[in-house]
């Protein structure tokens, strides 16, 4: 695949979710056994896998604009959960469509 190709998505993961994302595909999506190769227990590698979901859905979004950007890598990075991510960014777009 030719890196113009490569989803955003993708590229906005670091070495570690790459590597993380291998190890679940080669380990058939079993996270009990992902959480063994880690030496972390089940619900440890859950939340791994459930931040990377989001990571995927927040870079996956077709808006990119610079503060939406900023508050989702807060969300990312754990700085602020999701849901408050979400309630700024509709606040933001409300307040902008007013405009």
């Amino acid at each position: 695949m030719d890196i113009k190709n490569v989803p955003d998505w993708i590229l906005s993961l670091d070495e570690e979710d790459l590597e993380c994302i291998k190890k679940f595909v080669m380990n058939s999506g079993s996270l009990k056994k992902v959480a063994k190769i880690y030496a972390v227990s089940y619900p440890t590698v859950r939340i791994k896998l459930d931040r990377l979901i989001e990571k995927i859905k927040l870079n996956h979004a077709k808006d990119n604009e610079e503060f939406i950007k900023f508050i989702k890598q807060l969300s990312i990075d754990d700085r602020i959960n999701l849901e408050e991510a979400k309630l700024i960014i509709e606040k933001y777009k409300q307040e902008k469509e007013e405009k």
